[in-house]
């Protein structure tokens, strides 16, 4: 007997033999004898045996599970557990007229039987619970002696066995139960069959098109396995349930267990499959299971099955066209799942009815040439053109950029594409590299942009689709990352469209050595995601699953997955060979007819279309691609294809910017100072913090003193008042790791939340800054910040490592979008990445974010030294990223505000400080942040940001008397200082390069020239195989060379030797290493 039975009996016991029928209001308590009966099952049963997971540790839980057993208004039951509850308190669903059973004679009175109460009366899960072993041996007691047990319960469990009648006398034979007349336990077993089907159908369903799955039916779908038989079939079952859907709705009408079955398996087990059930949420299983289970749910009119043959034509004809003309080329084509391009515009078409106005879409390189050319519309001419070896565009001619360029697969576009319903839809299709499902986060953060900007706060017009391959889908981490954003603050788009393009093969490894789930979708039920399996062959059914998915994001805001069963006709490309690895799956696929010649049968043998207008299509398009080719062999591109309209205006790399200072009015600085560090007086903080603000607001008051998350606050909140959009994320970068940040606050009493920053001007959009906490994802998330910088240039998008060290789990990101997007797709993004990074002593995981990488990334030439005239330089804009080092907290401020004030724009890694955060030099002065000319930190760079700062003894042009010159980056600057003060070393000069790459060449050429006869010294920190010094000796050696002060050769080293790893564990010996190369750089013997 199931946990279901001890709800039912439960609620029939207490709810329908412990009360009785009184005229008014007077009604008597429950019975001692029932009351204890309740009493006993609850105690021999935990009441969170009976609550569903979210109402399990709540105070009133016992209370509440009470109601729901006894089917009672709970209005007054959220009482003390003592009181004892009478009957003008308990409302029964139904209260029967009986006689007194609980008297001292009851076993001498007749009992008659209760009346019977209609399923659809029974409104609480009969499914839930874990246990009835209590109510199991009281039937079994009963079955062996019935008057071993209580007369009630002898009564209640004749009912329940069919064996009761509404007479006293006992009928000779069990009558077979008709609709309203079955027992209890017959429509169980009958909820169970329903259920079984709802839970496991897609077990059964026919989703391989290849035959092959082998998959055991569940024999929980076989009707014998709940004892009905043929006899049964053409009984009728009464099955109407409050607040369920489909088969099960209310106004369900009675149905013979034949057509309920019928119906079940036309529902769950045709060419579709749906997982749904593990979704806690009632109201969105009942949407899906009224779809599901409802009569023509798959329906097509003759004109909607006419447009899905036009669309499946164009889909197979345009691969069979590639496959014609470039027979040796490799363009992972979409052979064996054709029928995803008739389902994904009809998605789209769907979502634009339903208010959806663009739709960005990632995907990997399998069928991307025919969403490109099918679904995106990007000009097929073009796409033929670069089969050819492409043209570069015509403005290159003319000295344009045009960049590395990438292969034809993996190209973006964007278009604005007209619906069936007469409305347009944007699509962009993100470029991408061969790293499956790496683009995926970049996807949801550029969708979340547009969102942003569109000021599209309930996630209505804006959406994602990602289509992803079925070994990937299973196999990488970042699909993880990314799904479980999804529901996040700062990262929710109101859901992604997920299709799997499903080849039942993972290049040449098979599903069982792939994934260790049945499915490869299985990961997308951590987020109680509705799960769609479709047979890639029926291309109706997949269009409709696609027009569900729409539906169902755009009604409930929730990720949904599509998963389209296919296969791929040829290996993992062309030319590859499939039968080294699948030779059984490669036989069946070699005499497999495609889904165009199915459909086409299909339609002729329904008589939906002649064959005459089947015909008449073909040629049509035919016709169309053969133009298109001809086209492409005289096609040339016309212009740079931009991201978004927002970029118009914006140079490349070729052309010259201006560059411009980065200073703020004295006055704007003030009030800015005061915004930041305000609190209100009825928001209690914390005393520690209450008490950094007070500090922050003395250095804006005095203008002297300012430490470096001071002036980050500065330079985020002029850029507010600027109006651009400011957004920083990150793990645990609202206090920062280092508990330096606190730009968001918590009352101590209440636990509201402040931010500063969200009041910088009046009625300031709380997201025009945004600061987040972030999953703990590096791939994930830092692709998501990508995407969004990507949308609008307009917006300062920073990404901060909880330490630089742990970067490299996103280093997919760093490598193919971050430093090459620009050169590959022409794409820019002013992303800013912070990644602390110093060595104060914690060890290899917690000392370097490993600057060597990204300076090895740098595609600067360290043998040419480019034009460096400030009015022609064009250096910053032809490198591919910017690489810096700062030390200063005015720097740090002019370098975040450099970012917005030009007209292009660079990605930018910064190694931020750890120890200088509180460190009692590194402060600047208000002066420095401002745009008055003459004050003391002004020099002939301006109010900007600083690419070297000069030696701060104020030498002069010419020192001929400095003997050694120490050029280095980073914290070390302060240590090296320190000991210079303090052996009163007058004769060596120490100069910061602050921007790395790309290398200053004019700054280290006007430093090498003011001291003449110093030896050349770069001293840092970290290893000599790693940090900087690699990267600067060789261009620092140019440089020299350049102007006649020596070579390569004659640049000294001083820091730690090669290592393997970035840093000692031991305290003790970082120390000695620390200081012994402080002291080496400063030696007053000549360096080896």
């Amino acid at each position: 007997m199931k946990s279901a039975q001890v709800l039912r009996m439960l609620w029939y016991r207490s709810g329908c033999l412990s009360s009785k029928k009184l005229e008014g209001c007077a009604r008597r308590s429950l019975t001692i004898s029932n009351a204890s009966v309740l009493d006993r099952v609850l105690r021999a049963y935990p009441i969170q045996t009976f609550l569903s997971p979210a109402n399990r540790f709540a105070p009133t839980g016992r209370w509440r599970a009470t109601a729901a057993l006894s089917k009672i208004h709970a209005k007054s039951l959220h009482r003390a557990p003592a009181k004892r509850l009478g009957t003008d308190e308990i409302k029964p669903m139904e209260i029967v007229r009986t006689k007194q059973f609980h008297g001292s004679d009851h076993k001498n009175q007749s009992a008659p039987a209760p009346r019977r109460v209609p399923l659809s009366h029974l409104k609480d899960n009969f499914l839930d619970g874990t246990s009835s072993n209590f109510l199991e041996e009281l039937q079994r007691m009963w079955e062996q002696d019935p008057s071993s047990v209580d007369a009630s319960w002898q009564i209640f469990f004749k009912n329940f066995t069919g064996q009761s009648q509404p007479s006293l006398q006992q009928p000779t034979s069990v009558q077979p139960a008709v609709a309203g007349n079955q027992s209890l336990e017959e429509n169980m077993r009958v909820l169970l069959l329903i259920r079984a089907y709802q839970v496991n159908g897609h077990m059964k369903a026919q989703l391989d098109p290849l035959g092959l799955d082998n998959r055991a039916v569940p024999q929980e779908l076989d009707p014998a396995y709940y004892k009905f038989s043929e006899n049964d079939m053409d009984r009728e079952f009464s099955l109407g349930v409050a607040q369920m859907g489909g088969v099960l709705s209310e106004n369900s009408p009675p149905m013979t267990l034949r057509t309920i079955i019928q119906r079940l398996e036309k529902a769950y087990c045709s060419t579709v499959g749906y997982e749904y059930m593990h979704m806690s949420d009632r109201e969105k299983c009942n949407w899906l299971r009224e779809r599901i289970e409802s009569h023509g749910s798959r329906k097509f009119s003759q004109e909607q099955k006419a447009e899905i043959l036009d669309r499946l034509m164009w889909s197979t004809n345009f691969e069979n066209f590639l496959a014609q003309k470039w027979t040796a080329a490799k363009r992972f084509g979409l052979e064996g799942c054709e029928t995803l391009i008739p389902g994904m515009k009809e998605l789209i078409d769907k979502a634009a009815d339903l208010g959806v106005e663009s739709v960005v879409i990632g995907m990997a390189h399998r069928g991307r040439l025919n969403v490109l050319g099918n679904v995106v519309r990007k000009p097929l001419r073009q796409i033929f053109n670069e089969f050819s070896g492409g043209i570069k565009p015509a403005e290159v001619e003319a000295g344009g950029y045009t960049g590395s360029g990438d292969v034809k697969y993996h190209l973006g576009t964007s278009y604005d594409r007209p619906t069936r319903s007469g409305k347009h839809i944007h699509l962009s299709l993100v470029a991408n590299p061969s790293h499956l499902e790496a683009v995926a986060p970049v996807v949801i953060g550029k969708t979340r942009a547009k969102q942003y900007y569109s000021q599209d706060t309930k996630r209505l017009k804006h959406m994602a689709v990602l289509l992803h391959g079925d070994g990937s889908f299973s196999g990488q981490g970042v699909v993880y990352e990314t799904l479980h954003l999804s529901d996040l603050v700062n990262y929710s788009t109101g859901g992604t469209i997920h299709i799997v393009v499903n080849n039942q093969v993972a290049f040449t490894t098979d599903p069982k050595s792939s994934r260790s789930s049945p499915y490869c979708t299985d990961v997308a039920k951590a987020l109680c995601a509705p799960i769609i399996h479709v047979n890639g062959d029926d291309v109706e059914a997949v269009v409709h699953a696609c027009e569900l998915a729409a539906e169902w994001r755009c009604k409930f805001h929730a990720d949904v997955v599509v998963d389209i069963v296919c296969y791929r006709k040829f290996g993992h490309n062309e030319i590859d060979e499939p039968n080294f690895t699948q030779p059984k799956m490669y036989q069946v696929i070699k005499s497999h007819k495609p889904s165009l010649d199915s459909y086409i049968e299909k339609l002729t043998r329904e008589g939906e279309i002649s064959a005459d207008k089947i015909k008449s299509m073909q040629d049509r398009v035919m016709s169309m691609i053969n133009d298109e080719f001809n086209q492409s062999k005289t096609y040339v591109p016309k212009k740079r294809d931009w991201l978004a309209a927002f970029w118009a205006g914006f140079k490349g790399p070729e052309q010259l910017s201006r560059v411009r200072n980065t200073g703020v009015d004295p006055e704007i600085l003030k009030q800015v100072g005061k915004k930041i560090t305000q609190i209100p007086s009825t928001f209690t903080p914390h005393r520690a913090i209450k008490k950094i603000y007070e500090q922050r607001a003395q250095m804006i008051e005095s203008k002297q003193g300012v430490d470096w998350a001071t002036a980050e606050a500065l330079a985020f909140g002029t850029l507010v008042v600027e109006g651009n959009h400011v957004r920083l994320s990150g793990q645990d970068v609202e206090r920062g790791t280092f508990s330096h940040r606190h730009a968001v606050l918590h009352d101590q009493k209440t636990g509201e939340r402040f931010c500063p920053l969200h009041h910088v001007v009046e009625n300031q959009a709380q997201e025009m800054f945004t600061v987040s906490n972030s999953s703990l994802s590096e791939f994930g998330v830092l692709g998501f910040e990508l995407g969004y910088s990507m949308e609008n240039p307009n917006s300062l998008v920073l990404w901060e490592g909880q330490f630089g060290d742990f970067a490299n789990g996103a280093q997919v990101i760093f490598d193919q979008f971050l430093s090459s997007g620009e050169a590959k797709w022409l794409r820019q993004t002013g992303l800013t990445v912070l990644l602390p990074h110093g060595y104060d002593g914690q060890g290899p995981e917690h000392s370097s974010a490993r600057l060597e990488r990204f300076l090895q990334m740098s595609d600067d030439d360290p043998y040419i030294i480019p034009e460096m005239e400030a009015s022609l330089r064009k250096q910053i804009q032809e490198v591919n990223w910017q690489v810096v080092n700062v030390t200063t907290p005015a720097n740090y401020f002019h370098v975040l505000r450099r970012q917005i004030h030009r007209d292009f724009r660079k990605p930018l890694v910064v190694m931020s400080p750890k120890t200088l955060l509180r460190h009692q030099s590194c402060k600047s002065n208000l002066s420095d942040f401002d745009n008055v000319e003459g004050h003391p930190g002004f020099d002939k760079q301006g109010t900007r940001f600083k690419r070297l700062i000069k030696d701060q003894n104020n030498h002069s042009d010419n020192e001929p008397g400095i003997r050694r010159l120490v050029l280095c980056s980073g914290k070390v600057y302060y240590e090296l200082e320190e000991e210079r003060n303090r052996l009163a070393c007058t004769d060596v000069a120490i100069c910061r390069i602050e921007q790395l790459c790309p290398f200053p060449y004019d700054l280290v050429q006007r430093e090498l020239k003011r001291y003449s006869n110093a030896e050349i010294v770069w001293c840092q920190e970290e290893p000599m195989n790693m940090g900087p010094y690699q990267y600067v000796a060789l261009r620092l050696g140019t440089t020299m060379t350049n102007i006649g002060r020596g070579h390569f050769e004659d640049i000294k080293y001083v820091g730690r030797p090669t290592s393997a790893a970035t840093a000692t564990g031991f305290g003790a010996l970082h120390n000695t290493e620390q200081k012994g190369l402080v002291r080496q750089a400063l030696q007053k013997e000549p360096l080896d």
